[in-house]
């Protein structure tokens, strides 16, 4: 293994450490790992089949595969490690058909061998990101076969770069790619990898799953009045400064269902103070439902409200396109909603596909955001009735992926 490789490692771990001491989230993560609960994993013989996720929206990600998984071979014992503690944190609020669940060593060579020689997994699923050159490299020593699913490269990484020669390495441990998109299947025929299969985002199936599942809302339902909403899923400041000059427009007669991606009580104040129109929080309306009588916008200060509140919408602004962590633009769009987002998106290539197929709009500014609604409010019928269509054409990835690995 790399030298360098190495070093970041323990680098990173020391920088953990340091920032521990003033950082919930990285003491949570150093504490996690000291506890090694992965050595009390009890199999009792079953076949091992180990699901990793960096954290949880790669855990919502992969969920439709584990289901598939587990309907054709419901004897096997399903592992899943999470690298983040977000997705230890929140696994449990989702129906799921892990057997167990724990962190995932930090990467060593020792920590590694000893993980893998403890659980002893057959089949290793890394669901779209996070490739850990020892454990995959043991896992292979094992015997176990190595998939990476609903993977996603672009021409930028270190893969594709002339010293990425260690990381090109590392993808070999795999048995087989499956793969988001054709251009990723491209960049990796560029360097020599070539099992892999184009099968599409497992994020399609997981959003449907959810819409077959969704829950009337009482408290929104009295608020809207049988209204349609422009619904906002997981804003950040800059989304908030945008959307301030479209809502606070006197024209601006729609409903509102703002949820910000940060539900810190200094948060939502300032969200507030940004809005000249009268707003009331979900946990006060829930308290009081004649408190959204002659309110204009209901803000999510909680959280599992979001994606059922999207049954609601007319059309969506989705938060993070300002920062490069443009959030699931796949939720409001399998109930054909059109959607607007900011200008970086480059990781997340469904974004450029929906703007191709004039199903999204990118924004830089509120003015853009004006003109952009007012586009939408024009078209969206048409637009409702081709995204529900394309939509429905995205299904059913977790049967191709298990179809391939039958075969």
């Amino acid at each position: 293994m790399s030298f360098f490789y190495h070093i970041s490692l323990y680098s990173y771990l020391f920088a953990l450490h340091i920032a521990s001491l003033f950082n919930a989230k990285a003491k949570e993560w150093i504490i996690g790992r000291r506890a090694k609960t992965w050595k009390n994993i009890a199999t009792k013989g079953r076949r091992v089949v180990w699901f990793h996720c960096a954290s949880l929206g790669e855990f919502d990600q992969g969920l439709p595969l584990m289901e598939a998984w587990k309907l054709e071979f419901p004897e096997d014992f399903l592992l899943v490690t999470f690298f983040s503690p977000s997705g230890m944190k929140n696994y449990h609020k989702r129906t799921h058909a892990a057997d167990a669940v724990c962190y995932l060593p930090l990467d060593t060579q020792k920590k590694a061998k000893d993980f893998v020689s403890s659980v002893k997994p057959k089949n290793v699923f890394f669901i779209k990101y996070e490739f850990w050159a020892n454990h995959l490299s043991e896992a292979q020593k094992s015997g176990a076969k190595i998939y990476s699913v609903s993977a996603i490269f672009r021409e930028n990484q270190i893969y594709f770069k002339l010293y990425g020669g260690f990381y090109r390495n590392i993808l070999k441990y795999f048995s087989h790619i499956f793969l988001q998109d054709e251009n990723s299947k491209v960049l990796l025929q560029s360097i020599g990898i070539t099992n892999t299969t184009v099968c599409g985002d497992l994020r399609s199936d997981r959003v449907f799953q959810n819409k077959t599942k969704v829950v009337k809302n009482e408290v929104l339902e009295n608020f809207l009045q049988n209204e349609k909403a422009l619904i906002v899923g997981s804003s950040w400041p800059e989304d908030e400064n945008c959307l301030q000059l479209l809502i606070n427009q006197s024209s601006f007669d729609k409903k509102v269902i703002f949820a910000p991606h940060e539900i810190q009580t200094s948060h939502i104040i300032q969200i507030e103070k940004l809005l000249t129109k009268k707003s009331v929080r979900y946990t006060r309306l829930t308290e009081n439902p004649e408190l959204g009588n002659d309110c204009q916008i209901v803000i999510l200060d909680t959280i599992g409200h979001l994606t059922n509140a999207y049954q609601y919408g007319e059309y969506a602004y989705i938060g993070g396109g300002f920062s490069g962590s443009l959030h699931n633009i796949l939720e409001p769009a399998v109930f054909g909603l059109p959607v607007v987002f900011g200008p970086k998106h480059s990781k997340f290539p469904e974004a450029d596909i929906f703007i191709s197929e004039a199903f999204a709009f990118e924004i830089h500014n509120g003015n853009e955001l004006i003109r952009a609604i007012d586009k939408i409010d024009k078209e969206k019928s048409e637009i409702k009735k081709n995204l529900l269509v394309f939509m429905e054409n995205q299904t059913g990835i977790a049967q191709k992926i298990m179809a391939h690995l039958l075969s």
